[in-house]
């Protein structure tokens, strides 16, 4: 168990050996999560690399940059 001390302002230092496990650095974000009475903590850091393939399923086609440049300007219209 590691323990850490929230302030009068309710911050609070998350301990190096947190940081170290969820390899966190300054300025990465980390979202909180409630779930069956336990609070979560969860990075919200990782690779581009990683998402790779991940809306593959949603492709139908592959889309030219020209497409993708006119659907966003017919979106301004």
């Amino acid at each position: 168990m590691v323990l850490a001390t929230v302030t009068s302002k309710g911050q609070t230092t998350i301990p190096k050996e947190i940081r170290d496990y969820l390899h966190l650095r300054t300025g990465d974000e980390i979202a909180f999560y409630i779930q069956d009475g336990h609070v979560l903590i969860k990075p919200m850091t990782g690779d581009a690399a990683e998402l790779k393939g991940s809306l593959k399923k949603y492709a139908s086609r592959p889309i030219s940059v020209e497409d993708m440049n006119e659907a966003v300007h017919r979106g301004f219209k």
